[in-house]
């Protein structure tokens, strides 16, 4: 019987982490993630590619550029405000809060800093502006089902360790 390996229409699931320029982890999932290889899906192409081929057991790195992976960090994301103006809840480092523009589209933002009564909020993905190494294994190769080929792999929540 012959090794499945990763092509179009397989059903792929690895773990993975992923390491900033200095070989921090900053985030990992030891919980397989599943995708339709060829398919739609969020995974980055870079990453679809250098799995092209591969068999369980298999790993792979791939390093992403800004350009590549979460896009360039872009300042005009982030606002500062008075504490006073800022909602209690929304008044510690890592809270998340959702605003809408005038057009009515929304983004979330996360709490970065606290000082001097002020408080800020940024927009951008915590990646954005950096250079990131995936390292990735594959843990099964299966064939997609009918609504799997017609929709993707419904991901399961995951917990991330940060």
């Amino acid at each position: 019987m012959t090794r499945p390996i990763v092509i179009r229409d397989k059903v792929v699931s690895f773990t993975y982490s992923i390491q900033d320029e200095e070989g921090n982890i900053v985030e990992q999932s030891d919980l397989p993630i599943s995708y339709v290889h060829g398919g739609q899906h969020d995974l980055f192409e870079k990453i679809e590619v250098a799995l092209e081929g591969c068999a369980i057991g298999d790993s792979v790195q791939v390093s992403l550029t800004p350009e590549e992976g979460f896009g360039p960090y872009d300042d005009s994301m982030t606002y500062t405000d008075d504490l006073a103006n800022v909602p209690s809840e929304f008044r510690r480092i890592g809270a998340e809060v959702e605003m809408m523009n005038d057009r009515g589209e929304s983004r979330k933002f996360t709490v970065t800093r606290i000082e001097n009564d002020k408080l800020t909020v940024d927009g951008n993905h915590p990646l954005a502006g950096k250079v990131i190494t995936f390292n990735i294994k594959v843990a099964d190769i299966r064939d997609a089902s009918p609504d799997e080929l017609a929709q993707g792999v419904k991901p399961m929540a995951t917990p991330v360790m940060h």
